[in-house]
């Protein structure tokens, strides 16, 4: 058989000038451009990383660098003569262009962040020249506009890669953070000074530093983050999957031996499933996307990028109870935009950093319900998370591979056992103050984390309401229904005794195979699992 040759695909080209010269796949995005440019003004985007976002900068660079070949056959290339007729001016004009990249690097003291805003500078007073204004980072960078706009006689155009990425790394020391957030208050404070020599500034992110952190006097600054025209201005939409991609959705298809339909249903799954306004279209991940079809592999890519060591150390702050993840996460707009700084609750930075989405807008409340986008992100999610909670767990993957197999074996004891030496390893100064009362919690959130870890592999359930058990697992031998007490005062047979009373099986009764109840208490003394019986309660 014949296989039809494939397009390189742009995997990891945030560069939209190398992507159209070397001729590579390219959703055109350009459409998104129109209304911006339309606008004018002071544009802010917040999205997940690995979105997209520095491609869509680097393309809005090629535009203001009036690089009109790049554009042939895109959406914007028309549209940029009839706005040049509009605006009475020539197409394709030339700006200077300030560009701040504060993605590719780390922040720790404060000489990172002078560094590169000092790299940056000077790399300015290069094209534009440097002046007698005061020698603060501020006050060169308000000479550096006024100076490009002299020298060039057009308004200069300002972008921004990552504005948050120095406040990010440093949320949970707050001298550095306010060291850091005076810093760049004072230089993107220059935005409001400089309006008059400004033709168009547009900053991305991940999260929301408001206002009043560095963005002060502003009125003017329109975060189009949440924007239903604006949805899928990064990521791939459903249509976009469709009209960009069959070539390459038809190969992995036959890799993964699936039709047409299952294989967009394993992608829709896996990686599709963000939405970043109620009225706006949902999108893939596009770094997972472009993954997936080329090396033909249903694999966690996104994921495997890392978690940002930040996010780790801000739920760790919180104390967050990661259980309640899987209920209905609820939260009004105004919640939703605070930065991590404001925040009491780690949810709004979730959704900002892209483990959660929006799943439904209840206009009449003016609430959002929010969950996990899809597979990679959940499962990805929970695997950090559990190797950050137990430290000596080297590979999440493995550990659960060993519960599985001693679940599906039939082998209660052995996996008791296992998660009783889980529990064990858990740091005293893991996600919990070292008391009683959280020490439980930490074995909640061992259980949670495990149970919902094998449901990559089978079903499994985790449940913490009234009237259903805490945790329900499905072989293809028996299903198994866990009942936990970790009060501290229940024993195992009182859990026991709960599954039955409750009718926690009856839902399971007709299924053909074995049911069998697992009742488990937790040990205030020993802060650990201490003891479980078990009892068929449906024979197979």
């Amino acid at each position: 058989m014949t296989i039809e040759k494939l397009r390189e695909l742009p995997i990891g080209i945030q560069s939209f000038e190398k992507l159209r010269e070397r001729d590579l796949l390219y959703v055109d995005k350009t459409q998104y451009i129109i209304p911006l440019l339309r606008g004018g003004g002071i544009y802010f985007l917040s999205r997940p990383r690995r979105f997209g976002k520095s491609l869509f900068l680097s393309t809005l660079q090629a535009y203001f660098e009036g690089n009109k070949a790049l554009f042939e056959g895109l959406a914007l290339e028309q549209a940029e003569l009839a706005l040049a007729a509009l605006e009475k001016r020539e197409a394709w004009q030339k700006y200077p262009i300030l560009y701040l990249d504060l993605n590719n690097e780390s922040y720790r003291t404060t000489e990172d962040l002078v560094k590169i805003l000092n790299r940056h500078l000077r790399d300015w007073e290069g094209l534009y020249g440097k002046g007698n204004e005061d020698d603060s980072l501020s006050g060169r960078f308000e000479g550096i506009i006024k100076r490009a706009y002299q020298k060039t006689g057009q308004q200069v155009v300002f972008l921004v890669d990552e504005y948050d990425k120095p406040l990010l790394e440093s949320v949970v020391n707050k001298e550095l953070y306010e060291t850091y957030r005076s810093m760049l208050y004072g230089l993107y404070s220059n935005i409001k000074n400089c309006d008059r020599y400004l033709r168009f500034v547009f900053l991305t992110g991940v999260s929301r530093f408001g206002k009043l952190t560095i963005f002060s006097g502003l009125n003017n600054l329109n975060d189009i983050s949440m924007d239903a025209a604006y949805a899928g201005i990064c990521g791939i939409t459903e249509e976009e999957l469709v009209a960009y991609f069959t070539p390459e959705i038809k190969a992995l298809a036959e890799a993964l031996q699936l039709t047409h339909e299952a294989t967009i249903a394993a992608l829709k799954k896996r990686y599709d499933g963000y939405l970043f306004s109620e009225d706006g279209e949902h999108v893939y991940n596009p770094f997972s996307l472009l993954n997936v079809l080329q090396k033909k592999k249903l694999k966690d890519y996104w994921y495997a990028t890392g978690t940002p060591t930040f996010l780790v150390r801000y739920l760790q702050n919180l104390n967050y109870f990661l259980p309640d993840l899987e209920h209905d996460v609820e939260m009004g707009m105004s919640g939703l935009q605070v930065s991590p700084i404001e925040a009491k609750s780690p949810i709004p930075i979730l959704f900002q950093a892209g483990y959660l989405t929006i799943r439904e807008y209840r206009p009449d409340e003016g609430i959002y319900r929010l969950g996990f986008p899809n597979e990679e992100v959940r499962f990805g999610f929970l695997k950090n998370l559990l190797q950050n909670y137990a430290p000596e767990i080297e590979d999440a993957s493995s550990e659960t591979a060993e519960f599985l197999r001693e679940i599906r074996a039939g082998q209660v004891d052995d996996f008791m056992k296992r998660l009783e030496g889980l529990i064990a390893g858990i740091p005293y100064d893991s996600f919990a103050p070292t008391t009683v009362k959280y020490r439980e919690r930490d074995a909640q959130v061992a259980v949670y984390l495990i149970f919902s870890l094998m449901g990559q592999f089978i079903a499994s359930e985790v449940h913490s309401v009234i009237g259903r058990a805490d945790a329900v697992v499905h072989t293809t031998e028996a299903t198994y229904i866990f009942e936990f007490k970790l009060e501290g005062t229940s024993t195992p047979a009182e859990a026991l005794a709960q599954i039955e009373e409750k009718g926690y099986a009856t839902p399971y009764q007709k299924q053909g195979k074995k049911v069998i109840a697992i009742g488990v208490s937790f040990d205030a003394a020993k802060r650990n699992i201490g003891g479980w019986v078990t009892k068929t309660l449906v024979e197979a």
